[in-house]
């Protein structure tokens, strides 16, 4: 069995120590914020700050991925979190009957929650675990090293006590200093690519009032103007945030912390309108995210890894903008796959970094890729998707096979050329184009004139 330290008590933290314990490792965590999310999950939520964690607040979306990994690896964790109020929703709930089965309909799931609820759950879960030693109001001042080529990490120092380790995992978000000590201490650099994405994120917290109406209806979970979009997400306990998204050159973009003016702004698209019609208790401030990035931290460069008995994860590795939500997923399965080959990771890291760029860089990419073209077009007002792109978005909530292959690009289950290049869906996009002969690509949120007008000057 193998001793691991764990540098970072967030959800990627939590969920590696505790697949770790549950196969016997001896795991001891250090989280440097005293507090821990517990039984007042509104209390923890609202008034808890955090300003090392600010996605904490922000609106989460939990893909295919992370209910599939808990299920296989905590299910006690899934039941807890649907226990707590988290909510799971099929893609295919949009239409008024499922199609019928194919094998992996099943994983197309989101758990609808509030991130605080899933850490609740992981945190109640690794306090039973005998195996994990948790250490909270405990910072990582130092790593401790072995000489060699390359060095090698033999566990982390803590105030005046050190802790020796078979493994060490940087699971400490993405301002990890982790990279800074291996450059001190005499390593090669990681290699970290960065990319700016150029748009904000603000949004802001509701919940239905008890005895108010409860439902929207049959209503999607955004829409676009040709500079912004809006969306809302569903969460636990009638609690729901409705977000926006525009470019950091936007020059409306700071009077949108304005509540008053932020829900002018919401009720002129139809998505978050809808919610805003059902007259929910506000529940927070205008909470602002900028200087997002998507950043890819890799320990090891052209010669190899850059040092051994050393890995990152969650943010530390992967980090993506929270616009497609891949982040919690990333982070579990990257735990799983850590949790399942411990032994062989800490006596060689180059397995483990493989592996990451097979299954996680993909997605990673992806997020890059996306985030380009959304700065582009919320920037230059650029025109709507092409003719057919336009459609199969369109499609994908009239057709179920269309439907079917969108929701496994969402869930990170097959990627977009996979999903969408097959020849069924193909052919049914034609085939809707064809009975639409006037079809034409928009936007369904407010022109730009119409947003200005709204805009205090």
């Amino acid at each position: 069995m193998a001793r691991v330290a764990v540098i970072g008590g967030g959800i990627s933290g939590l969920g590696t120590a505790l697949m770790l314990g549950r196969r016997g490792h001896a795991v001891t965590l250090f989280e440097q914020d005293a507090r821990q999310a517990g039984e007042d999950l509104d209390g923890d939520f609202f008034d808890w700050g955090r300003p090392r964690v600010p996605q904490a607040v922000q609106p989460h979306s939990f893909l295919a991925p992370v209910r599939t990994v808990l299920r296989a690896e905590a299910p006690d964790v899934h039941a807890d979190l649907l226990a707590r109020g988290a909510r799971e929703y099929h893609d295919f709930d949009w239409f008024d009957e499922h199609p019928a089965h194919r094998a992996g309909d099943e994983e197309l799931v989101t758990l609808r929650t509030r991130r605080i609820v899933l850490e609740a759950a992981l945190t109640a879960a690794v306090g039973r675990e005998t195996t994990v030693e948790v250490r909270r109001g405990h910072r990582v001042d130092a790593l401790t090293f072995e000489e060699g080529r390359p060095a090698r990490v033999t566990g982390v120092r803590a105030g005046a006590r050190t802790h020796r380790a078979d493994l060490v995992v940087d699971a400490s978000g993405r301002r990890s200093s982790v990279p800074d000590r291996l450059v001190e201490a005499g390593c090669r650099p990681p290699v970290v690519e960065s990319h700016r994405t150029g748009i904000t994120y603000l949004a802001r917290w509701y919940r239905l009032r008890a005895d108010g109406p409860r439902d929207p209806g049959r209503v999607k979970g955004g829409s676009t103007a040709p500079f912004a979009m809006a969306g809302v997400f569903p969460s636990d306990n009638d609690t729901f945030a409705l977000s926006m998204v525009l470019s950091t050159g936007d020059p409306t973009r700071g009077a949108l912390t304005d509540p008053a003016v932020f829900e002018a702004v919401a009720r002129s698209f139809p998505a978050t309108a809808a919610w805003l019609a059902l007259e929910p208790e506000p529940r927070s401030a205008v909470l602002a995210m900028a200087g997002l990035d998507n950043r890819w931290t890799s320990l090891v460069d052209d010669h190899g890894p850059v040092v051994t008995g050393l890995v990152n994860a969650g943010d530390s590795l992967v980090h993506t903008n929270p616009t497609l939500g891949h982040g919690v997923a990333l982070g579990l399965l990257a735990a799983q796959y850590l949790a399942t080959h411990v032994d062989r990771i800490a006596a060689d890291p180059a397995d483990y970094h493989d592996w990451t760029v097979r299954t996680l860089r993909p997605w990673f990419d992806a997020q890059v890729t996306a985030d380009r073209a959304n700065e582009q077009r919320l920037s230059e007002n650029a025109p709507p998707a092409d003719r057919r792109t336009a459609a199969l978005a369109v499609c994908a909530f009239e057709d179920p096979v269309v439907m079917r292959a969108r929701a496994q690009v969402r869930h990170l289950l097959r990627t977009p050329d996979e999903a969408y290049g097959s020849d069924e869906v193909q052919e049914r996009v034609s085939a809707w184009l064809a009975a639409r002969p006037d079809f034409t690509p928009g936007h369904d949120g407010p022109t730009r004139d119409r947003w200005d007008a709204l805009i205090p000057a």
